[in-house]
């Protein structure tokens, strides 16, 4: 049972810190919401549909945060609530 909320903890704890980086510049807050649908399309299919906007957004993402080690998940959902 401890496992398990730890794995609960440790999920939301990377999905909040993925959503503080998911950033408040201009120029990336259009990337980002750009994607929504995308991501929105991504989290429903459990990652099997991967669109254009969202791969752009996570690249731009893994690329300005060299530190972030989120999930695509991780990533999709912090998109999805900007």
């Amino acid at each position: 049972m401890a496992w398990a909320f730890d794995l609960t903890t440790q999920s939301t704890v990377a999905s909040a810190y993925a959503t503080s980086k998911v950033t408040s510049a201009p120029f990336d807050r259009k990337v980002v919401v750009a994607a929504q649908d995308d991501a929105a399309a991504f989290i429903a299919t459990g990652g099997q549909w991967r669109g254009a906007r969202l791969e752009s957004a996570l690249d731009y993402l893994r690329h300005t945060q060299p530190k972030l080690s989120a999930s695509d998940l991780e990533l999709a959902q912090a998109i999805l609530v900007q």
